[in-house]
C-alpha cells in the first residue's frame, strides 16, 4: 500500500489501494498499480545513467500522488544498483529539481 501526505504540511498520510512498484526491464518500465489502473515510468540505460524518458498516469490517478510513489521507488531502484540518474521527461526532472537527495 502507498502513502502520501496531504497538501497541507502536517496532514495525515491517506492510505491508497496501490499495489508495489515493479520493474519490466522486457520494457524498459517500472509500473504502479492503483484503483485498477497502471502508472508508467519509461527509461532507457545508457553508460551507467537509468534515463527517464516518459511518466504516464491515467486521469483518474492524477492528483493522488501516484506518479510521485511510482518515481520515488524507481530512483530508490537505480540507487541501489549504482546508476545515476536523468529526467528528459519534465516530470521526473521536476521530480529531481524538489528531491535533490534523490539525485545521485
Amino acid at each position: 500500500m502507498g502513502e502520501t501526505m496531504g497538501k497541507a504540511k502536517g496532514e495525515p498520510a491517506t492510505r491508497h489501494d496501490w499495489g508495489s512498484v515493479r520493474d519490466n526491464p522486457e520494457r524498459n518500465r517500472f509500473e504502479l498499480d492503483a484503483d485498477g489502473y497502471t502508472a508508467l515510468a519509461y527509461y532507457r540505460i545508457d553508460n551507467g545513467v537509468m534515463v527517464f524518458t516518459s511518466t504516464q498516469t491515467p486521469a483518474r490517478l492524477r492528483g493522488q500522488g501516484v506518479a510521485s510513489e511510482l518515481i520515488r521507488n524507481a530512483l530508490e531502484f537505480a540507487r541501489a544498483r549504482g546508476l545515476k540518474v536523468r529526467g528528459d521527461c519534465s516530470f521526473v526532472a521536476d521530480y529531481l529539481r524538489l528531491h535533490p537527495n534523490l539525485a545521485h
